[in-house]
């Protein structure tokens, strides 16, 4: 007999499909889930929506609890640390101050401009006058469920904004210019772009399209004033491998093209003077060789990974940018995974990672010559810097991003000179109605070790208040990811504060397949090495344990896209170790996905799990570790998965078939309940609009600390 008074779970139809590869016949019922056309799909949907609500119910409160928290700690109407630009035109140059404002009970920011009239940066604590409002993205959103800009670019002389938008979440996105003396677009209207657009002189904005697979493989210049059927194709890229992309140069003398897969780039340059010219390679494309091309007057330069897989970076005349032409400026150490390059002027900035965490370096320059690289010191045992592309190509200065497991983002003016750093301003983190102002002293930030089942040591970054006490007694909410080689920084959350004064302790997992220990911890978390990424998450996990900072009741997992895959497969393989999981818009039906290369944006990730279509031992190695595949009849943590209708990256179809299938195979636990969300209009970043996002944390957090703190 039905129990009446507790919700029931939606049961999922079943339709068998066969799929077959290897010799390998799987039977698979809920593929069905896949078509969201059809209206029985949309109404599974809705049911399951329905039920994660009524299941939910309960936490209204404690969801809007947090949801205060962290409106009450946020300054709402706000400034950015404004940043300097210099337009030129036929009449000389104009030097303008360009920031983004928000405004307290509106979602979106305003992108705005001032003049600069006496060389002094603006205070951003002050109201600014002659304030010119460029986009207004209120005004955009308006009649729209989704909101997302994809590109803001202003031409050369300061007169015209290109700019794209997104209202569905599916990042395709539709492009306009505006003039900015009137604030009125023009046509014509590009469709189907991928994200950015970017100027080749003051008449020629340039652009990528996306194919049906959603990945950019043409860049266009289109002449304003004339009809987009002249639109002159630049570029094409044919290898389904490959994404296409460009942007200008600094001091916007050439187009920069770059088509990139997860092994191998290859680099074009084309003057701005030939708006519809043909770009010329750099260096050709060398399989397995990666490189980017930055301009620096006369000369390019080179990071690249031809002689160290750390990075090294190299220089070549600009007219002559040939692999045989490369000369060395900074070897390559393994360990020093070198990032980005930013040239200026009078100097080179390089931004990497050492000993596993962020670092700058600044090498100044002598006419042709590079100077050895200084590295810039900050004093914290965990934080996350990183520079500021400034888009003056003169600046003496740049503007680096700071911040910590507990210290709020900051702003700091880097003398590239000297290296001394001037906070301009730190996000302020206002005082709490209950809580009071927020005292970094009162939390400990610190770097844990975890020893892997291989031997290797795994980092972990932590953050406790500092009365937290390790008996065993402590929530703790454990968080990864761990794929192409993306590092999760250790950084500052005004809503993690809301899990923080609770005692619940926050710590990341820094597993293989992220690239926070450089590029060989990457190489040992994909392809067939990608069990590495999950077994180094369950001994984070079980170290945390040991030492003391929680115990398996009293653990959440938490993890996104691929990070989503890694919470399917620690479920998988350590479900005791446990309470709750949170996956969002997860990875969790890879191995379907990755054999199906009609999918958006299938054939470029086979160089980051393999190809299982043609590789048995890819396809075995896959089927061993994809969740989907591997739920086991035993109880298994609280589960809530959440995803989008509209995301194209990670289909929704992914967690509403995982979800039916778990219901359908763990040990029921009425304590444990298996929960899906989807979000109708959304993409893989979720609902837009920074109230809606905060209502969205609200929820999910709100989920696992009733999960870890019963």
């Amino acid at each position: 007999m039905t129990d009446t008074t507790t919700p029931q779970p939606p049961v999922a139809a079943k339709h068998p499909i066969i799929r077959s590869f290897h010799g390998d016949d799987v039977t698979d019922d809920y593929e069905w889930l896949r078509d969201k056309a059809d209206p029985a799909v949309i109404a599974h949907l809705e049911a399951e929506n329905g039920y994660t609500e009524a299941m939910t119910a309960s936490l209204a409160r404690l969801r809007q609890e947090i949801f205060d928290d962290i409106s009450a700690r946020t300054q709402q109407t706000d400034l950015s640390v404004p940043a300097h630009v210099t337009h030129h035109d036929e009449q000389g140059e104009s030097r303008w101050w360009y920031f983004t404002r928000t405004v307290e009970g509106q979602d979106y920011p305003l992108r705005c401009r001032v003049p600069d009239t006496d060389g002094i940066r603006p205070d951003p604590t002050r109201a600014l006058a002659d304030e010119q409002v460029l986009l207004d993205g209120n005004a955009e959103a308006a009649g729209h469920d989704f909101f997302a800009l994809g590109a803001f670019s202003v031409s050369p002389d300061g007169r015209l904004l290109a700019w794209s938008v997104d209202h569905a979440g599916d990042e395709r996105f539709t492009s306009y210019v505006r003039d900015l003396s009137t604030g009125k677009d023009f046509g014509p209207v590009h469709t189907d772009l991928a994200h950015g657009l970017c100027w080749a002189g003051n008449e020629h904005v340039v652009y990528s399209r996306v194919d049906e697979a959603w990945r950019p493989f043409q860049v266009f210049s289109h002449q304003l004033g004339t009809d987009p059927e002249q639109d002159v194709l630049l570029l094409q890229e044919d290898d389904d491998r490959f994404w296409l992309g460009v942007d200008e140069c600094r001091d916007r003398t050439h187009l920069v093209f770059m088509a990139g897969s997860k092994l191998t780039s290859e680099c074009w340059l084309l003057s701005t003077d030939e708006p519809a010219g043909a770009p010329r390679t750099v260096a050709g494309r060398i399989e397995g060789v990666e490189y980017q091309a930055e301009v620096a007057g006369d000369r390019v330069l080179l990071l690249h990974n031809r002689d160290c897989a750390d990075y090294s970076l190299s220089t070549a005349p600009l007219h002559s940018p040939g692999a045989e032409h490369w000369r060395t400026v900074v070897a390559g150490q393994t360990g020093t995974r070198l990032e980005s390059v930013d040239a200026y002027a009078g100097h080179v900035v390089l931004s990497g990672r050492r000993e596993g965490l962020s670092a700058i370096a600044v090498l100044p320059r002598d006419g042709e010559d590079f100077l050895e690289p200084r590295w810039v010191g900050f004093d914290e045992p965990l934080l996350e810097v990183q520079p500021h592309s400034e888009q003056d190509y003169g600046s003496a200065t740049v503007r680096v991003f700071h911040t910590s497991l507990v210290t709020p983002p900051g702003v700091l003016e880097l003398d590239l000179d000297g290296l001394g750093t001037t906070l301009l301003r730190r996000t302020p983190v206002l005082d709490h109605p209950v809580h009071g102002a927020y005292d970094p002293a009162d939390y400990v930030q610190e770097r844990l070790w975890a020893t892997a089942e291989d031997g290797t040591r795994v980092p972990i970054s932590l953050v406790r208040h500092k009365d937290v006490v390790a008996d065993g007694s402590a929530p703790c909410l454990l968080y990864g990811y761990g794929s192409y080689e993306a590092c999760i920084p250790p950084s500052f959350s005004i809503s993690r504060l809301s899990l923080l004064q609770r005692g619940i302790v926050f710590a990341i997992a820094h597993v293989r397949g992220g690239g926070e220990m450089g590029r060989a911890w990457y190489e040992q978390g994909k392809e067939l090495s990608k069990p590495n990424t999950f077994s180094d998450f369950v001994s984070c996990a079980r170290h945390l344990v040991d030492l003391g900072w929680t115990s398996p009741d009293r653990l959440a997992a938490r993890g996104r896209s691929a990070g989503g895959l890694l919470m399917g497969a620690v479920t998988n393989l350590a479900p005791e170790l446990f309470r709750a999981v949170h996956a969002g818009v997860p990875f969790v039906d890879a191995l379907t996905t990755i054999l199906k290369p009609e999918l958006p944006l299938t054939v470029v990730e086979w160089e980051e799990w393999g190809n299982p279509m043609e590789d048995p031992e890819v396809y075995a190695c896959m089927k061993g570790y994809t969740p989907y595949e591997n739920i086991r009849p035993v109880r298994y943590p609280a589960i809530l998965a959440t995803t989008s209708l509209n995301d194209t990256r990670v289909l929704f179809t992914e967690p509403a078939k995982w979800v039916a299938r778990l219901r359908e195979t763990v040990e029921p636990d009425p304590q444990r309940p298996i929960l899906l969300q989807t979000e109708m209009v959304a993409g893989h970043g979720g609902v837009s609009g920074r109230y809606g996002g905060w209502r969205e944390e609200a929820f999910e957090l709100a989920w696992i600390i009733s999960q870890i703190t019963g």
